[in-house]
């Protein structure tokens, strides 16, 4: 008789949801157990991005747009979900649905809008979002070099585009990205609506990675790119003006420690199961059982954080207290140290395993470093909280 075993959810967070919204988590996990997850080893040894299921994606109807009819912790743990299952899948969900499309229905106007929202939504075409440089990642605010240059000529208004953006997800293939850049003029941060076919716009993929290896990540080079003023986001007067995005972003990313952490815990459990040393079960072994207990505090510790997240969420979407830019930023520090300890006992366990992708858990652990890092650094996250709770900012 078999027992059943309790979900990495453990205080069932999912009950918080509505019947529909437990419908709609249904119906996506489906789709990533038929559709992502015999597949996305492949994809990630490979190295290749899966361009053919973007339409599945796509009738699932999880675009930005859609999930404002749903709670915050709903969306959360639609992006906890997809990294469960593949944390590459799930940061092209979020480039391209929580900051292109997003900064479209933020900043666009309502030409750009009607021009380039349908087909985004509908996964027609993807987007990506260029802000990081070569030389410039935590302190691109200050430091950013790209230049946009405002020239008027007989054919009208345009500018110029000159330098380089680098660890762009999505950027190899994207039709458009949100391209960041300073007015070389006026020194203000602007952002402009890249085309990436345009003349003077260089693209390749950066190789080698160690994590997020389905995601294709670009280095750009801009040589005199001239974009046309109607490509220029006119809600974008300033770097603060992304502020909402990257918090965002920053949210989503928090959310992918979440499941980041359940699939090592889905996958370290199983194993525990299956395998057998000195005749017996790895799980019958004290020393494993208290990892395993460890790594489910850690999950459960990082989604009732979220949880949190979500609720100030909800309250500020109709009119109360939001979740402020300090709150995220000791969220998305919390849960990703946390994911890191759990993704590595993970890995303990599975023992010679857990060093090779056939066994899942060296792709979660590897991925688990990309998360770690970026949408702002565990060391910024840490100096933004750190500066809220001491009114002293530690950050140059």
């Amino acid at each position: 008789m078999s027992v059943e075993l309790p979900t990495a959810d453990f205080y069932d967070f999912e009950s918080e949801l509505t019947e529909t919204e437990v419908a709609k988590l249904v119906q996506l996990r489906e789709f990533l157990t038929l559709e992502v997850a015999p597949h996305a080893t492949k994809w990630w040894n490979d190295a290749e991005f899966p361009a053919h299921i973007l339409p599945k994606i796509a009738a699932l109807g999880l675009a930005a747009p859609d999930r404002r009819s749903f709670s915050h912790l709903f969306t959360g743990l639609v992006i906890a979900e997809m990294t469960r299952t593949d944390t590459s899948l799930a940061t092209f969900f979020l480039v391209h649905h929580d900051l292109f499309v997003q900064a479209l229905i933020d900043f666009g106007s309502e030409e750009q809008q009607q021009r380039l929202l349908p087909d985004a939504i509908a996964l027609r075409t993807t987007g990506a979002f260029a802000l990081t440089e070569p030389d410039h990642g935590s302190d691109v605010a200050g430091g950013m070099v790209t230049t946009a240059r405002k020239v008027t000529d007989e054919d009208g208004t345009h500018w110029v585009l000159n330098g380089a953006k680098r660890w762009i997800g999505n950027g190899t293939f994207c039709e458009h990205m949100l391209l960041w850049s300073r007015d070389a003029d006026s020194g203000k941060v602007r952002g402009f609506i890249l085309d990436g076919s345009l003349p003077g716009v260089t693209r390749t993929k950066i190789e080698h990675k160690i994590a997020l290896r389905t995601v294709q990540n670009a280095h750009i080079v801009l040589e005199n790119v001239r974009v046309e003023e109607r490509d220029r986001f006119c809600g974008v007067e300033s770097f603060s003006d992304t502020n909402k995005l990257l918090r965002g972003s920053r949210i989503s990313v928090a959310w992918q420690a979440v499941g980041q952490q359940f699939a090592a815990f889905d996958v370290a459990r199983a194993y525990a199961l299956e395998r057998q040393q000195f005749g017996k079960p790895l799980a019958s072994f004290q020393m494993i059982q208290s990892q395993l207990v460890k790594m489910l505090g850690n999950a459960t510790s990082s989604l009732a954080m979220m949880a949190r997240i979500a609720t100030l969420q909800d309250q500020g979407a109709v009119g109360g207290s939001d979740a402020t830019m300090a709150q995220v930023a000791l969220a998305k520090a919390h849960t990703t140290a946390a994911m890191r300890e759990t993704v590595a006992m993970g890995r303990s366990i599975l023992g010679g395993n857990g060093i090779v992708s056939d066994y899942r858990m060296a792709k979660i652990f590897s991925d688990a470093e990309a998360i770690y890092t970026y949408e702002g650094s565990h060391e910024i996250n840490t100096l933004i909280a750190g500066r809220t709770i001491t009114g002293i900012s530690a950050i140059v």
